[in-house]
C-alpha cells in the first residue's frame, strides 16, 4: 500500500548524471539509509535504467505495467493491425501473461506469428522493448514481493506539479524561469515548505552574523 504522505518530489533540468545525485540525497534524507530493499519504477528506456543503476546500485527496476502494456499494443499493432477484431482481446491477454512472468513466450510466440510475413521487421522493433527490459518484466515475481508495478503517481506528479504550473493555456517559460518556482511547487508538493523556510532563515541568518575573537593578553 502506497503511504501517500511519504511521497516527495523532485524537479530539474539537470542532466541524467547530475540530476541522479540530487535524487540519492533526497532518498537518504528520506530514510533510504535504513532502506532494506531499493526498487525503481522506469519507463524501459535504456537512459533511465542506467540512472537507477549508478545511483542506487543493486537496486530492482521495474518497468511501468502501463508503458509495457503501450508496446504491447505496438507489437499487436505490427501483427495484426489496430482495426482487426482480435487486436483487443490479444491485448488483453498480453496483460494477464504478462503478470504471469511469461513475457519470454510472448516475444517467441510474437516472433513466430510474424516469420516470413512483410509485418517481421516491424513486430521485431516492437519486441526490441520487450527484450531488452526482459529482467525488468517479471510482473508476477514483482508483485508477490509486494512491489508496485505502476508509476501512476509519477505521471500525474508531472501533470499536476510541473504540467500545472507550464503547459495550460498561454503559459511560456524560459528555463531559467521555470526551475525556481518548478523547485518551490515539488517543496510545496513533498509537505517540506516549513522546513524550507527554516532552511532559509538560517542560511540568511549565518550570513549575517559576524564572527567574535577573543584576545589573549
Amino acid at each position: 500500500m502506497r503511504n501517500w504522505e511519504s511521497t516527495s518530489y523532485l524537479s530539474s533540468f539537470k542532466s541524467s548524471d547530475r540530476f541522479g545525485p540530487l535524487l540519492r540525497q533526497e532518498a537518504f534524507r528520506r530514510g533510504f539509509g535504513t532502506a532494506a530493499k531499493a526498487v525503481v519504477l522506469i519507463d524501459g528506456a535504456h537512459g533511465l535504467a542506467n540512472l537507477a543503476r549508478l545511483t542506487f546500485p543493486g537496486c530492482t527496476q521495474i518497468v511501468d505495467f502501463y508503458h509495457a502494456m503501450e508496446h504491447a499494443g505496438l507489437v499487436l499493432e505490427a501483427l495484426l493491425g489496430k482495426a482487426h477484431a482480435e487486436y483487443q482481446p490479444r491485448l488483453h491477454r498480453w496483460a494477464e501473461r504478462l503478470l504471469k512472468n511469461e513475457v519470454a513466450a510472448l516475444i517467441a510466440e510474437a516472433r513466430q506469428a510474424g516469420a516470413g510475413r512483410p509485418c517481421a521487421p516491424a513486430a521485431e522493433d516492437a519486441l526490441h522493448y520487450f527484450a531488452t527490459n526482459l529482467s525488468r518484466l517479471q510482473y508476477g515475481t514483482f508483485r508477490a514481493a509486494g512491489y508496485f508495478i505502476g508509476c501512476g503517481v509519477f505521471e500525474a506528479g508531472c501533470k499536476t506539479v510541473i504540467g500545472a504550473r507550464s503547459k495550460q493555456s498561454g503559459m511560456f517559460r524560459s528555463e531559467a524561469g521555470a526551475e525556481n518556482p518548478f523547485a518551490l511547487r515539488c517543496i510545496h508538493s513533498s509537505r517540506s515548505l516549513d522546513a524550507f523556510r527554516q532552511h532559509r532563515l538560517d542560511s540568511h541568518v549565518a550570513r549575517n552574523v559576524r564572527p567574535t575573537f577573543a584576545h589573549a593578553a
